[in-house]
């Protein structure tokens, strides 16, 4: 499957809220978009993916979170939060601002509705990582990035790092990375 270059801060694609996925428009493709997705996230390590962060104007999302004796693999479509509780504040990163991190407000306990990549309904009870994992990225498809939880002041304090970071970002490309048959990576 191939990695896809992953949207950075700054691209209009996230902050716009994503369209409603027409399943059985969608299914032909959807195997081989899930497997780009999967293979993107673990390449660059991380535990979501919404489909505007790859450029896809899709509410779609995966997500893989390691639990103590195995790991939890969730693909989400036109997902919305039902509900949530005990809020609790961690830091938090993003693919799309690689090497930054901030404090974040989320609830520790969510119950999600969905469809599953079969497209069957489902509802899904999380609760720590898995819980923040699910916030994250239905943020991602409702056009909200994960600064946009911090209070005005830190943002504006924030702006010229960004700036700086943005600059970066924008030589970043992770389409041309190839896995290592040791599962490591390395530079096209």
């Amino acid at each position: 499957m191939a990695i896809r270059r992953i949207c950075k801060y700054g691209e209009k694609i996230l902050s716009k809220k994503t369209k409603a996925v027409d399943f059985k428009a969608l299914k032909p493709s959807l195997a081989a978009l899930l497997a780009d997705m999967f293979d993107t996230m673990d390449i660059v390590g991380g535990a979501g993916l919404a489909a505007n962060q790859i450029g896809l104007d899709l509410r779609l999302a995966v997500i893989k979170v390691a639990r103590e004796e195995d790991e939890v693999r969730v693909v989400i479509i036109n997902p919305e939060v039902v509900s949530g509780s005990d809020p609790v504040e961690e830091d938090e990163g993003c693919l799309s601002f690689p090497g930054l991190f901030a404090r974040i407000k989320r609830f520790s306990k969510v119950k999600v509705r969905a469809l599953n990549e079969k497209g069957m309904p489902v509802e899904i009870t999380a609760e720590g990582l898995l819980a923040k994992a699910l916030q994250h990225e239905i943020d991602h498809l409702d056009g909200v990035v994960f600064i946009d939880h911090l209070p005005v002041m830190t943002r504006l304090k924030l702006k010229p790092v960004l700036m700086r970071l943005k600059r970066q970002w924008k030589k970043t490309d992770e389409s041309r990375m190839v896995r290592r048959p040791s599962g490591g990576r390395a530079a096209k």
